[in-house]
């Protein structure tokens, strides 16, 4: 690595934002495991709010793609929906 003052505040920073957005998709992880896991109607529509809004604020802060959380959203909606129906 350079001997740069800039290089080695990029370097800081990135370190930084590598924790950030581990934690983040952590929880994007954490809410569709939830919903998938539960199991009355009550529990996966309270899990699927709750992964849409993990969802949303992660779409909002950069992390991810508008388009690859709506391709989730779906595929929660429609596990959540199988999951009901059983």
């Amino acid at each position: 690595m350079q001997r740069h003052k800039s290089v080695e505040k990029r370097d800081r920073q990135n370190k930084k934002a590598n924790i950030v957005n581990r934690a983040g998709k952590s929880r994007i992880s954490t809410a569709s495991k939830k919903v998938l896991a539960a199991k009355d109607a009550s529990a996966v529509e309270e899990a699927l709010k709750e992964a849409y809004s993990v969802l949303d604020k992660s779409v909002k802060s950069g992390l991810i793609h508008k388009k690859k959380a709506a391709n989730r959203k779906s595929s929660l909606s429609k596990a959540a929906a199988k999951a009901v129906a059983k």
